[in-house]
């Protein structure tokens, strides 16, 4: 178990997407899809949709929250985020989409070394707390 920090609070489980670099939504995520379309990142070609989405941070500008809660409403957003630091746009997408659809995402800060234990694959499960078990 790893005791993370609860940015947005929320309960998820699924398998686990883990990358060392920073993404951007914008231009780098489908959200009709959920696929990963970043050439350039490791992660591309993978959907991420309704899986726990490890990602140090975001990468750009606030068109990621954007895309983020358009992705949300399609229903093709990660389950959840998990972060190495508070990450201001995957929180305010959280927020935002609680309030315009009612369907919000936790969204987990962790110490970069607890961060390094996430491995792709692994079964996620996060409380309230903001406690990761797998």
């Amino acid at each position: 178990m790893i005791a993370g920090r609860p940015v947005v609070q929320g309960t998820a489980e699924g398998a686990a997407l883990v990358t060392s670099e920073a993404l951007s939504f914008w231009g780098g995520y489908d959200f009709h899809t959920g696929e990963i379309i970043d050439k350039h990142h490791p992660l591309a070609g993978v959907r991420a949709a309704g899986r726990i989405l490890a990602v140090p941070s975001s990468k750009g500008s606030s068109t990621t929250t954007a895309v983020l809660l358009e992705a949300v409403r399609a229903g093709t957003a990660p389950a959840a985020i998990i972060t190495t630091g508070v990450d201001s746009f995957f929180a305010l997408a959280s927020i935002v989409a609680d309030v315009m659809y009612a369907k919000s995402f936790p969204v987990i800060a962790l110490e970069p070394n607890d961060f390094a234990v996430l491995r792709t694959g692994m079964r996620v499960t996060i409380d309230r707390a903001g406690s990761i078990r797998f």
